[in-house]
């Protein structure tokens, strides 16, 4: 029987495959119906929205955050601190200047205020109905949930394309589940 690592890491390895055979156009197009469909929690002038940049073939957030901050939404993305820790979010504001960080991924500059978001949106390799994920393996976001859900109330919203849906994630104690999942097929609710 493999380790939940190795079954994590085949599961990823197959819903990533899955992604990368998507069209661009598909890509693009979820990702648009995904920002006009907008979130399942009010947004109000002030909350604090966390996003990310995209890598590769990962879906773009980037027209929902820019839905997010018309609405009043202030945004932030975040920054790795180094293995092990939890991420660092910055505030962000569309058109800001960024530095390249670890794996090329853009990251907001330095001394770009640290901020707490109310919402976070999270990238995935693969999710199930239970509102467990698979990340990428590094566990930035099951450690960065954990240390802003025990300072407040911090929705974690999954943002993926319909096709790395997966019947189940094998879960361990340390992975932080999501309130969330939106596809450009559906929202699904885990509350």
């Amino acid at each position: 029987m493999n380790t939940i690592s190795e079954q994590k890491s085949d599961l990823r390895a197959s819903a990533l495959a899955l992604r990368d055979a998507m069209p661009a156009a598909e890509r693009h197009a979820a990702a648009e119906t995904i920002a006009a469909r907008g979130l399942p929690v009010a947004v109000t002038p002030g909350l604090i929205v966390s996003g990310f940049m995209p890598m590769k073939t990962e879906i773009n957030p980037l027209p929902l955050l820019r839905k997010l901050a018309g609405q009043g939404a202030q945004l932030a993305l975040p920054c790795i601190a180094g293995r092990g820790k939890a991420l660092i979010m910055r505030a962000w504001t569309i058109g800001d200047a960024f530095k390249e960080g670890q794996w090329g991924i853009r990251e907001p500059l330095p001394e770009a205020p640290e901020v707490a978001p109310d919402i976070v949106i999270v990238p995935l390799a693969c999710f199930d109905r239970a509102g467990h994920r698979i990340g990428y393996g590094a566990g930035y976001y099951d450690m960065t949930l954990a240390a802003l859900r025990a300072q407040k109330k911090v929705v974690a919203i999954g943002v993926a394309f319909a096709t790395q849906e997966i019947p189940q994630v094998p879960a361990t104690e340390r992975d932080e589940r999501l309130d969330f999942v939106l596809t450009e097929k559906e929202i699904i609710a885990f509350r």
